[in-house]
């Protein structure tokens, strides 16, 4: 059992996710480097949260996707499930429309991530609409900071009007899908726009391995 870690951290109520995540990825990571990787996640989302009522639950849950991507990475990229990260500016509209259809067509295919340039503080109220609406849950989904063990780990990278902002790693794959923006716009352009992404994702799954 890994000792408790000193108190450094933004929020004391973070010290029980500390605890478990070093529990999990004991034979990997040392405590203090999942405190400080815990510390800078809260702190990455309480920059654009506007409620903090759930930010410590919403941090734990971005640092073991860190996590995740940092043992990936450190094992055998390229190996496993493919991997898929989408990216748009806020992670509130598009990427959210991507990551929710391929993780449901997928099946357990595909490890899907995504995230956001810019971060917004909440994914748009129209996004769980029409996700619900196509018989996909999106409960839990929030938008994420861009980071980059995250990048390191995909296979393929699928960036959605952020422009240069999403870094380059080699030996990557990198597709650019011209999707509107579905920011502020009726809900039935929203639909639409759902519509454009699942066909892309229906797609982009029959290249991958089955």
């Amino acid at each position: 059992m890994p000792a408790s870690p000193p108190s450094l951290l933004p929020d004391e109520r973070l010290a029980a996710g500390v605890a478990r995540l070093a529990t999990l990825h004991a034979d990997r990571f040392a405590v203090e480097t999942v405190q400080g990787l815990l510390a800078d996640s809260y702190r990455r989302l309480a920059a654009t949260a506007r409620v903090r009522t759930h930010l410590v639950v919403l941090a734990e849950r971005f640092t073991a996707e860190r996590l995740d991507a940092l043992v990936h990475v450190q094992d055998a990229p390229g190996a496993g499930l493919p991997r898929v990260l989408f990216v748009c500016s806020h992670n509130a509209g598009r990427s959210q429309l991507a990551a929710a259809l391929l993780g449901h067509r997928a099946g357990g295919r595909v490890t899907v991530s995504s995230a956001g340039t810019h971060p917004a503080d909440a994914v748009e109220p129209h996004i769980v609409r029409v996700l619900e609406e196509a018989g996909v849950d999106p409960a839990g989904a929030f938008p994420k900071p861009l980071t980059d063990e995250v990048v390191r780990a995909a296979d393929i990278v699928i960036t959605m009007g952020c422009g240069d902002a999403c870094p380059v790693v080699p030996g990557r794959r990198y597709l650019d899908w011209p999707v509107a923006d579905p920011g502020g716009a009726p809900l039935a352009l929203v639909r639409r726009i759902r519509d454009d992404i699942d066909a892309r994702v229906t797609e982009l799954l029959s290249t991958l391995p089955a």
